[in-house]
């Protein structure tokens, strides 16, 4: 096992082009929803138990050697949105790049060849982490940290909050993660017995709904 490998593949600068999503919160900036530290937390412990369980779940399962095109086509039928779908493929193709570089494996060139538009961005992680020597519990911890650490990095930019504030959101939230992480690690060892319908289907309607709305602006600091 290769656990220094999760600190590559968690780190914000691991070329995935996540820096140019904001995870939601440039819609909720707008709205009113999120505008300091406080509804900052309340924003990403929401995602992180609705949409990053989901993705959490669906990395797992991928780092545990499912097969990654039943995975790919529950990450679509768990994401209502066409504009998140879009986006998760988006975020896919780079990842995709990114992982072939760093940790090279069959399993990746298979995928990027199965889906040459790029496939959902957890599945592509979860492969990522086991081409990398992780476990499926790592590459959940990596997909539900970003889910939290993403928009925290986005609202720094948004609100002109302070970096230490936004910090100490994600650190608060540190239990919540290992919550999130156990779970889905969990429903992702199911698979191999239940299939796809073992992994979570926790949705957030909101999200949804300000991403299509978000997808429309003709101006934007995020592109979602």
């Amino acid at each position: 096992m290769n656990r220094a490998a999760l600190l590559v593949l968690a780190d914000g600068r691991f070329p995935a082009g996540g820096h140019a999503h904001s995870g939601g919160v440039e819609g909720a900036v707008a709205s009113g929803t999120v505008h300091d530290a406080a509804t900052l937390k309340d924003f990403c412990q929401g995602r992180l138990h609705t949409t990053g369980l989901v993705a959490s779940a669906l990395a797992a399962a991928a780092a545990a050697g499912c097969d990654p095109l039943a995975l790919d086509e529950a990450a679509d039928a768990r994401t209502p949105a066409p504009a998140l779908r879009e986006v998760a493929r988006r975020l896919g193709r780079q990842m995709m790049r990114a992982a072939r570089a760093a940790w090279p494996a069959p399993e990746l060139d298979q995928l990027a060849r199965d889906r040459p538009h790029g496939a959902h961005q957890p599945v592509v992680l979860g492969l990522a982490a086991r081409a990398a020597q992780l476990t499926p519990l790592d590459a959940a911890y990596a997909v539900g940290y970003e889910n939290t650490s993403g928009p925290a990095t986005a609202a720094v930019r948004l609100l002109s909050l302070n970096p230490l504030d936004a910090t100490a959101v994600l650190a608060a939230l540190a239990g919540d993660l290992d919550q999130v992480a156990d779970l889905a690690a969990e429903a992702a060892a199911r698979v191999w017995q239940e299939g796809t319908d073992a992994l979570p289907a926790a949705s957030a309607p909101l999200l949804d709904i300000t991403a299509q709305q978000h997808a429309a602006w003709p101006v934007r600091l995020f592109a979602s």
